[in-house]
C-alpha cells in the first residue's frame, strides 16, 4: 500500500484515475486548484503551477506522486510568449514538484509525458523508447525538457522516476478533435476517408489508468520510460467505421484525392487537422509488455463503445 498524490486530479485522465486509486489498497490524495471541485476525501489545494509553487503541504506523508497536471493549450511553437508559458508549467513546475517530492521523502515520481516528444508522425517504423526525440511544438518541447529535468533530479536525489508517453487519449469526457470527430460521424454525413491508408495508435483512458496503476508499485518500472497505447493501430477510415458501428450508424465514406482534401482543409484553416487525419503515428508498447507484463485490459472496440455510450448520454 502506498500514499499516492495525484496532480491534475480533476482533468480528463485524473477523473478516470482517482476512482481506481481509491478502490485499490492505496490511499489517494488529490491536488486541486479549487477544493470545491474535489470529489475525494483527502484533497490539497495548490496555487497555479510554476517554478515557485509550494507543494510541501500536499507532499507530507506521500510515497508516490503521479503528475498529470500540465499546460496543454495549443499555441504556435514560434511564439515566445507561448513557449515561456509552456516551460513555466510543464518544465519548471514539474522540476519544482519533483525536487520538493524528493526532499519530502517521496519514493517514486510518475510523469505523464506525451508521444509528441518523439515527433508528430512515423514514417514506416513505429516509435519506441529508442527512437530519437523530435519534439516540434512548444507543448512537446516543454514535455521533453521536463523529462530531461526529471532524469537530473533522479540522478541527484535518488527518487525513482517513471515516465509514460501516450498518444491521443480517448474515453468518457474526451474533448477537442476526438469529440469533434464523434460529432461528425454521428451526423451521418458522408466523409472523404474511404481510401485512407494511414495508421495511428491511440490509448483508451482505462488502459492508460491501468498502466499508471501498475507503475505505482512495480519494482522494474523505476527509472524507466514507457510508450503506452492500445494494441491496435487503425487508419482514419477504420476508426470512423468503429465509431459508426458503436453509434449505430452506417459509416458513409467516399474517396477524395488527398491533394484535393489537403487544399480544402488548408483553405478553411484546418491544415493541422488534415495532418492528424492523414498522417501515421504508430507506437510500439513492447517494452511495457515485456518489462512489466502489462497488457491493455480494453480492446479498441471496447474503448470506442464505452466512449460512444458516454457521448450518447452526454448529448
Amino acid at each position: 500500500m502506498a500514499n499516492v498524490l495525484v496532480t491534475g486530479a480533476t482533468g480528463f485522465v485524473g477523473r478516470a484515475l482517482c476512482p481506481v486509486v481509491q478502490a485499490s489498497a492505496h490511499h489517494l490524495r488529490a491536488a486541486v486548484r479549487n477544493a470545491d471541485s474535489c470529489a475525494v476525501e483527502d484533497c490539497c489545494t495548490i496555487e497555479p503551477i510554476s517554478g515557485n509553487t509550494d507543494w510541501k503541504a500536499c507532499l507530507e506523508g506521500i510515497d508516490v506522486v503521479i503528475h498529470l497536471a500540465a499546460r496543454v493549450h495549443v499555441m504556435k511553437a514560434d511564439d515566445a510568449t507561448a513557449m515561456n508559458a509552456f516551460l513555466e508549467v510543464n518544465l519548471h513546475g514539474t522540476e519544482r514538484l519533483a525536487r520538493q517530492a524528493a526532499a519530502a521523502g517521496v519514493r517514486r515520481f510518475i510523469y505523464l509525458s506525451s508521444i509528441k516528444v518523439n515527433g508528430e508522425c512515423t514514417q514506416g517504423q513505429a516509435f519506441n523508447e529508442h527512437s530519437i526525440p523530435s519534439p516540434h511544438d512548444a507543448y512537446a518541447i516543454s514535455k521533453f525538457q521536463a523529462e530531461q529535468a526529471l532524469q537530473r533530479v533522479a540522478a541527484e536525489t535518488g527518487i525513482e522516476v517513471v515516465m509514460l508517453r501516450p498518444p491521443l487519449i480517448y474515453g468518457p469526457g474526451v474533448t477537442a478533435n476526438f469529440y469533434n470527430l464523434l460529432k461528425l460521424v454521428d451526423s451521418g454525413l458522408p466523409l472523404p476517408f474511404a481510401k485512407m491508408q494511414n495508421r495511428r495508435s491511440l490509448v483508451y483512458v482505462g488502459n492508460l489508468v491501468d498502466a499508471l496503476m501498475l507503475c505505482i508499485s512495480h519494482p522494474d518500472a523505476a527509472g524507466e520510460t514507457f510508450l503506452v497505447s492500445d494494441d491496435e493501430a487503425v487508419s482514419t477510415s477504420e476508426l470512423i467505421l468503429e465509431m459508426s458501428k458503436a453509434l449505430g450508424r452506417s459509416g458513409r465514406l467516399f474517396p477524395m484525392p488527398q491533394y484535393l482534401f489537403s487544399r480544402v482543409m488548408r483553405l478553411i484553416g484546418k491544415a493541422s487537422v488534415f495532418d492528424r487525419l492523414t498522417q501515421s503515428l504508430v507506437v510500439d508498447s513492447t517494452k511495457l509488455h515485456t518489462a512489466l507484463g502489462w497488457r491493455p485490459p480494453y480492446s479498441l472496440t471496447q474503448g470506442i463503445q464505452i466512449t460512444t455510450d458516454w457521448y450518447r448520454t452526454s448529448n
